[in-house]
C-alpha cells in the first residue's frame, strides 16, 4: 500500500472516530434529557458497526464478493468538507461556541478584543427554533442583509437538561431581548448575542442605591476577576493628562470635557487611586445621578417610576410559577413579559387589565427570568434599560478566553490567554 493510500485510510478512520465521538455526546445528552437509560447502549452498537465488526449485521444476506468502487478525489474532498461542516454545526449548536467581545460594556472584567468559548451544556443546549438554516452563521449571510434561516419549519422552545443552573455573577451570553423591535423577522435564537453578568436570578430583589447594587438587601458579592467600572469627574490644575500615561494604566474610555482641565474618565478600583495620585489632579469624584431624577430611557419607562441608572428599584425578578397582583401601576414592569415573551393578548380598558380577553387582577409567570448588567456600569446597555431576560433567550456560560487582541496597542494580550471567566 502506497503512502498516499495509507494516509487516506488513516484519515478515513480518524473521521469515523470523530464522528462517533460527536454522535455519542449528542446521543448521551438526548438520552439524559428523555430519561431513557436503556438507550445508552445504542453507541455500543454503532461502535461495533464502525470499528469492532464482531457482529455480522448482514447475516441474513448471502455473502457476495464484490469489488468496492473507489471514490474519486473530488468525492473524497466533498465527503470530508461535508463531515467537517456537520460536525462543526453540531458542536456549535449543542456543545460550545466561540464569541467575541465587541463593546466595552464589561470593562475591565472582559475587554474589547477578547475571544471567548461559551458553553451550551452549562445551562442546557436549546433546540433550534429554525432548524433549516445556513450552517455556521447566526442570523445573516456574511456580507449581505439576507437572512440565513428559513421560517418554513419553526420549533417551539425546548432546552435540554444542563450541567447546572445560572448562578449570580455568572457571565452569560444571551439573545438581546428587544431585538425583535428592530428585527421582528428573527426568532429568539437568531436575535443578536449579548454578554453581561447575571446579577439577579429568579426570586431575587434588586435595588441600586447611589450606583451600588444591592441583592436581597445585601451589597453585590464580588468575584475575584470582577473589575466594576464607573464614570468619574476628574479635575486637574488646568493642565492636561498625558494620553499615553492613561493608556499605560489601562484607562481607555473618556477624555477631556472642558478647557478648564475637566475630564470624565471610566475608572475602577485598580486605576482610580493611580489617577488620584497624579501631581496635576485635584479632584476625582464618582458621577452619580441623584435619587428621584427620572430617566425616560430607564426601565420600566413609566412616569410612575422615578428611576435612573444609579438609583433604581427595588424590583423582584420573576420566577416560573410565581404570581403577582396586577394593576395599572405595575403593569409597565410586566407587560412585555405577558405580551411578548409569554405570548398573551393584553389590553387595558377603563383602568382594567384584560389578558386573552378575560379580566385579570393577577398573573402567573410561565418562565424564569434574569437580570443582566455590564461591569462597566456607566457605559452598558443592559437590564436597566430593557428589563428582564427570559430563560428561552439564554445561550450559554462564558468559560475562558482563548485569544485577546489589544487594538489600541496592536498586539496580543498574552497574559489573558486561557484565563477562566468568573
Amino acid at each position: 500500500m502506497s503512502t498516499m493510500n495509507k494516509l487516506k485510510e488513516l484519515l478515513g478512520k480518524s473521521l469515523k472516530l470523530v464522528m462517533f465521538i460527536i454522535f455519542t455526546i449528542a446521543w448521551t445528552l438526548f438520552v439524559y434529557t428523555i430519561k431513557g437509560e436503556w438507550l445508552y447502549f445504542v453507541p455500543l452498537f454503532v461502535a461495533d458497526v464502525l470499528f469492532w465488526k464482531t457482529i455480522n449485521w448482514k447475516f441474513w444476506k448471502k455473502r457476495e464478493k464484490k469489488e468496492k468502487k473507489k471514490k474519486s478525489e473530488v468525492r473524497n474532498w466533498f465527503d470530508a468538507i461535508l463531515f467537517a461542516v456537520i460536525a462543526a454545526t453540531l458542536l456549535r449548536t449543542f456543545l460550545i461556541e466561540a464569541y467575541t467581545i465587541p463593546t466595552s460594556s464589561m470593562e475591565k472584567s472582559l475587554l474589547v478584543g477578547d475571544f471567548l468559548f461559551v458553553s451550551k451544556v452549562s445551562y442546557g443546549p436549546r433546540v433550534p427554533n429554525t432548524p433549516i438554516a445556513f450552517p455556521l452563521v447566526h442570523h445573516t449571510l456574511p456580507g449581505t442583509s439576507t437572512k440565513a434561516f428559513s421560517d418554513f419549519v419553526q420549533w417551539p422552545y425546548y432546552r435540554m437538561k444542563g450541567l447546572g443552573e445560572i448562578e449570580r455573577n455568572d457571565c452569560v451570553v444571551f439573545n438581546y431581548p428587544t431585538d425583535d423591535i428592530q428585527h421582528p423577522e428573527r426568532p429568539v435564537d437568531k436575535k443578536e448575542n449579548y454578554i453581561k453578568r447575571c446579577v439577579g436570578i429568579p426570586g431575587d430583589v434588586l435595588e441600586i442605591k447611589e450606583s451600588e447594587l444591592y441583592v436581597n438587601g445585601e451589597p453585590q458579592a464580588k468575584t475575584e476577576d470582577m473589575r466594576t467600572q464607573f464614570s468619574y469627574h476628574v479635575k486637574t490644575d488646568r493642565t492636561g493628562l498625558n494620553p499615553k500615561i492613561l493608556l499605560k494604566h489601562d484607562i481607555t474610555e473618556g477624555g477631556l470635557v472642558s478647557a478648564n482641565g475637566d475630564y470624565i474618565l471610566h475608572l475602577n478600583e485598580d486605576n482610580r487611586p493611580i489617577v488620584e495620585n497624579f501631581a496635576n489632579v485635584n479632584i476625582v469624584k464618582r458621577m452619580v445621578e441623584p435619587s428621584g431624577k427620572r430617566d425616560a430611557q430607564v426601565f420600566p419607562h413609566s412616569q410612575d417610576y422615578a428611576w435612573n441608572i444609579d438609583n433604581f428599584g427595588p424590583l423582584t425578578v420573576p420566577s416560573k410559577g410565581s404570581s403577582i397582583v396586577l394593576n395599572t401601576t405595575n403593569l409597565p414592569m410586566y407587560e412585555r413579559i405577558i405580551e411578548v415573551y409569554e405570548q398573551n393578548s393584553l389590553e387595558v380598558k377603563d383602568d382594567e387589565i384584560y389578558i386573552n380577553g378575560e379580566l385579570a387582577t393577577s398573573y402567573n409567570f410561565q418562565m424564569d427570568y434574569y437580570w443582566m448588567m455590564g461591569d462597566n456600569r456607566h457605559n452598558s446597555l443592559d437590564s436597566r434599560f430593557w428589563g428582564f431576560v427570559p430563560e428561552d433567550h439564554v445561550v450559554g456560560k462564558a468559560l475562558f478566553i482563548w485569544m485577546s487582541w489589544d487594538k489600541n496597542n496592536g498586539k496580543v494580550r498574552w497574559d489573558r490567554l486561557f484565563n477562566g471567566i468568573n
